[in-house]
């Protein structure tokens, strides 16, 4: 899906993390944001630039959040498209540590 059709704001950011169970840290790594500034735009209290939610979107995404665009049938929002045990074995894989090897195999 293409980030420009999602709509997403801060609570809704807070909420898909804490759906997908992922911690603040993790997203916050993961999208390129300090952890700080991701807190404050799920509370409400900062802004993020454009490229900064492209990139919180497509991370949300890697942790198992699928999110649905404003249509006919209802407004905008999200669900999972992993199971909970997925999306804590990705989160498990990503704490192993070690230096990244080429994808290339």
């Amino acid at each position: 899906m293409s980030t420009e059709e999602i709509i997403i704001d801060g609570p809704l950011a807070r909420a898909t993390r804490i759906l997908c169970q992922v911690s603040v840290k993790h997203v916050a790594d993961r999208a390129e944001i300090e952890k700080a500034e991701l807190k404050d735009y799920e509370k409400g209290r900062a802004d993020i630039t454009a490229e900064q939610e492209r990139r919180l979107i497509l991370a949300l995404e890697e942790y198992g959040a699928r999110f649905i665009p404003d249509g006919s049938e209802g407004g905008y929002g999200v669900r999972l498209k992993f199971s909970r045990a997925k999306v804590r074995a990705i989160e498990r894989w990503e704490d192993e540590g070690g230096t990244p090897g080429a994808d290339d195999v």
